[in-house]
C-alpha cells in the first residue's frame, strides 16, 4: 500500500511522493509516533521546518524508523525542511541548514525551501518583536539568500532547493538570478484558495507546487468567526457520499489528480491513514471542475498580531510581504 508509487518528478530527476506528512502545529510528544506510524503505513514523504520547534523529535522518529534494515531506506524517503525568517543572513543559512540536519538526524535533506521572501531581525529569537508587538524586520534580499542556498546543492547538503510563500513576481525575481533552480513552491492551497494562476504559472517555469494547510487548518489559533468551512462544504460532501470516502480524502484526491503535491497534518493514526488512501478512485473531469469552481480566494493562513487591542497582519508591512500581488 505503499505511496511511494504515487510521485511527481522534480526538474533535478528526484521523485516527490504526491502525499506527505504536515508536521506543523503537531506537538512534541505526538510528532514523534505521528511520523513512525506513517512511515509504517506507506508514507515516503515528510514535510519538516526549524520554526515547527519539533525538528528533534522527528529525528527521534527516523532514527527508529530510518536506514538500513529499518522501515524505510534513507534513499527511499523525502525530507523537506525550512530556512527561517530570522535566518535570510547569507552567512546564517549553512549553520541554519546543518542545525536541522543534527535535529534530524539526517545527512542531507531532499528539498531545503526559503519559508518566506520577508526576513526578520538574525538570531535565535524565532519571532523577535518590538515592545509594541510589531516585528522587527530585516531586509535582507531574498536573492542574496538564494545565492547561499545555492552552495548547500553544490555541498550535498541539499539535493533540491526551493521557495514557499513566494508570488509569481518574486518566483520570477529568483529565476533571474538562480544557477540552481528552484524545483519546488509550497503555499497554502485548496478548494478555497485553488491558487490556479499561481500552479499554472509555476508549471510554465518547471517548478512542481505543494499545497499545505490542503483541508484549511482547521487547528490555527488564529481563527476568523465567520470565516467559511472547507470540510463542510454541501458539494465536497455529496461526493464524499459518492465514492464512501471523506471529504478530506475528496479535496486530497482533487489537488493529486491536478498534480499537486499535499501535505495534510495530523496526529491521529486513522487520519493519517486515510489521507494516504487517495490513490484507489478518480475524479470524473465534471467533479473536477466542480471542486476547482468553488475558490473564493479566502487565505486561511496570514500570521496575524494584536497590535493596540486590534488584530493586524503580522508581516504586510514588509517590503516583501507576498500576499499584496494578486498571486
Amino acid at each position: 500500500m505503499s505511496a511511494a508509487c504515487d510521485f511527481l518528478t522534480l526538474c533535478t530527476g528526484q521523485k516527490m511522493p504526491l502525499i506527505g506528512l504536515g508536521t506543523w502545529k503537531s506537538e512534541p510528544g505526538q510528532v514523534k509516533e505521528a511520523v513512525k506510524y506513517a512511515l509504517s503505513v506507506g508514507y515516503r514523504h515528510v514535510d519538516c521546518a526549524a520554526a515547527y520547534s519539533n525538528e528533534a523529535e522527528i529525528g527521534e522518529a527516523f532514527q527508529e524508523s530510518v536506514g538500513p534494515n529499518k522501515v524505510v531506506k534513507r534513499e527511499d524517503l523525502f525530507v523537506t525542511s525550512k530556512l527561517w525568517n530570522t535566518k535570510h543572513h547569507p552567512e546564517d543559512v549553512e549553520p541554519a541548514l546543518r542545525k536541522t540536519l543534527g535535529d534530524l538526524k539526517l545527512d542531507y535533506l531532499d528539498l531545503y525551501l526559503m519559508h518566506w521572501p520577508h526576513a526578520f531581525e538574525r538570531g535565535d529569537n524565532l519571532f523577535p518583536k518590538n515592545p509594541d508587538g510589531t516585528m522587527r524586520y530585516d531586509y535582507t534580499d531574498y536573492k542574496d539568500t538564494w545565492k547561499a542556498m545555492e552552495k548547500l546543492v553544490e555541498k550535498g547538503l541539499a539535493k533540491a532547493i526551493g521557495l514557499s510563500n513566494f508570488n509569481s513576481r518574486q518566483i520570477d525575481d529568483i529565476l533571474s538570478v538562480a544557477t540552481v533552480k528552484p524545483a519546488v513552491l509550497q503555499v497554502e492551497c485548496h478548494p478555497y484558495l485553488a491558487q490556479n494562476e499561481l500552479i499554472a504559472h509555476c508549471q510554465k517555469k518547471g517548478l512542481v507546487v505543494t499545497a499545505y494547510s490542503p483541508l484549511g487548518s482547521p487547528d490555527r489559533m488564529w481563527k476568523h468567526p465567520d470565516e467559511p468551512v472547507l470540510l463542510e462544504e454541501p458539494g465536497i460532501k455529496k461526493l464524499a457520499e459518492k465514492y464512501s470516502k471523506s471529504p478530506a480524502q475528496i479535496i486530497l484526491r482533487w489537488q493529486v489528480q491536478r498534480k499537486v503535491v499535499t501535505i495534510p497534518k495530523s496526529v491521529t493514526p486513522a487520519r493519517i491513514l486515510q489521507n494516504v488512501q487517495v490513490f484507489d478512485f478518480s475524479l470524473t473531469e465534471e467533479e473536477m471542475s466542480h471542486i476547482g469552481s468553488l475558490n473564493k480566494n479566502w487565505r486561511y493562513i496570514v500570521p496575524m498580531l494584536t497590535v493596540n487591542g486590534k488584530p493586524v497582519p503580522r508581516d504586510a508591512g514588509h517590503p516583501h510581504y507576498p500576499f499584496n500581488d494578486p498571486y
